[in-house]
């Protein structure tokens, strides 16, 4: 079933699949107001959006950070009603930045379980060329906390060699980024007792990285308006 934008819909059970949980733990996120109600179709039978499944992404990214379910209602609670998909993986991209590298040992399996769809010899090709999965013995090593956001990658009409640039070129940007918030915080801090620094650095992470995205989100809606317009210029089609 398709909404009337044209976006796909799931059921429950493609919407546990896709987000490599069970129908049962949906429901009791349903229940408990983490997810909102499905749309009801015919014969009753409810369809779920990206949103849906944006936001199970974030439940879980939240759990996995060790986060209590009913902090993670008090977070869910401060976001705005309408976010969307793409605001959502903001969110949780935020979310996961928290964590440590995590790389883990899992068999093919496992891989595609995690991954929430079936992966065929051409994706496990793909997630190893980006770095994410590494062959190790019979299994892969993976980096969990790359790996969602790589298998979206898989379906992104892209050649391999462009995601491969885009990645090294973001690399590259953060890294330069980084380096000099964290001097601007070693000249603000060079006075302070070390436990002030290591207590600001904690608190002031998720806020430098929210507002990293939000501007960097920005920078790209304009750097494509201006394409996008530039193009439509070239083309002699009226700017409205």
């Amino acid at each position: 079933m398709t909404t009337g934008t044209g976006e796909q819909t799931l059921t429950i059970d493609e919407l546990a699949a896709r987000a490599g949980v069970t129908v049962r733990t949906v429901r009791f996120y349903g229940t408990k107001g983490l997810l909102p109600p499905p749309v009801i179709g015919p014969r009753r039978v409810g369809h779920y959006g990206q949103d849906h499944l944006a936001r199970l992404a974030l439940i879980e990214e939240l759990q996995h950070q060790g986060m209590t379910l009913a902090a993670i209602e008090r977070y869910l609670r401060r976001l705005p009603a309408d976010l969307s998909a793409h605001d959502l993986a903001l969110h949780r991209a935020v979310v996961a930045s928290w964590a440590p590298d995590t790389l883990e040992t899992v068999t093919r399996a496992e891989l595609a379980r995690r991954a929430g769809r079936e992966l065929g010899d051409a994706d496990v090709a793909r997630l190893v060329a980006m770095d994410v999965a590494q062959p190790d013995g019979d299994g892969f090593r993976v980096d969990a906390g790359l790996l969602r956001l790589a298998v979206e990658l898989l379906d992104v009409p892209l050649s391999q060699e462009v995601i491969l640039a885009a990645r090294t070129a973001l690399v590259e940007h953060s890294r330069a980024a980084a380096h000099a918030l964290s001097q601007l915080l070693r000249d603000a801090m060079a006075e302070r007792d070390p436990r002030d620094v290591k207590s600001l650095s904690a608190h002031m992470q998720p806020l430098v990285l929210e507002a990293l995205l939000t501007s960097f989100q920005r920078s790209l809606k304009e750097e494509l308006r201006q394409w996008l317009s530039a193009r439509d210029e070239e083309d002699g089609v009226p700017r409205g």
